[in-house]
């Protein structure tokens, strides 16, 4: 039977000896492990890129809505002053001095031998600016003044019935001041007239409450 002798055995045990070396299978896992960080290390920046650029939206979507929201202030601001000077203009417009219903009243005022000679409406307006809390108030005062002559038999006796006579006329008593309404501010002395009766002249002012709007 022949003897097989194999020259290579002590060569081929060493190599497996050497394919077995720990040190080799530790290095190979080191680097395993390494790459194993690198992925994990590399999914980590990703994760923190995503998370960055979703606080970048989420923070421009909060500015936007604030822009908005200051937008949407500022207009309700405008909408407020808008509002606030349409309410005054329909208060004003509801409330205004009408001299159609002031003539009306002074032709139902008589007063033997006392002519009507002049009618004069002063309107004055004072404006009040306002605060952040108020808007700004006008203040409007209204003085009519009547201008007329008594040539009744004794001039100047018809003048204070005259007087009593439109502070008592019920437009008069509505519309004036209940506190000296109607007031006497002129009264001349007898004059003779063209037609050579004597005659006096004078002048009632007739105030309105102040109203501001």
């Amino acid at each position: 039977m022949p003897i097989r002798i194999n020259l290579l055995a002590e060569a081929q045990a060493a190599e497996d000896l050497r394919r077995r070396d720990p040190v080799k299978r530790m290095v190979f896992c080191a680097a395993f492990l390494v790459a194993l960080m690198l992925v994990w290390s590399s999914s980590l920046q990703l994760k923190a890129m995503l998370a960055r650029t979703e606080v970048t939206d989420r923070q421009m979507q909060i500015q936007t809505q604030t822009n908005e929201f200051q937008r949407v202030q500022v207009d309700q601001k405008k909408l407020t002053d808008v509002q606030g000077k349409l309410d005054a203009l329909n208060k004003m417009t509801a409330s205004r001095f009408l001299q159609g219903n002031l003539l009306n009243a002074l032709q139902q005022v008589n007063s033997p031998g006392v002519q009507l000679m002049r009618i004069t409406v002063n309107q004055s307006y004072a404006y009040t600016p306002g605060t952040k809390s108020q808007i700004g108030q006008v203040t409007e005062k209204i003085v009519v003044s009547l201008d007329a002559r008594d040539s009744s038999a004794s001039p100047g006796d018809q003048v204070n019935k005259f007087k009593e006579s439109v502070a008592n006329q019920a437009y008069f008593k509505t519309m004036l001041n209940r506190t000296n309404g109607v007031q006497l501010s002129y009264l001349s002395s007898p004059q003779p007239g063209p037609d050579g009766k004597s005659f006096v002249s004078f002048t009632l002012e007739c105030s309105l409450p102040e109203n501001s709007r």
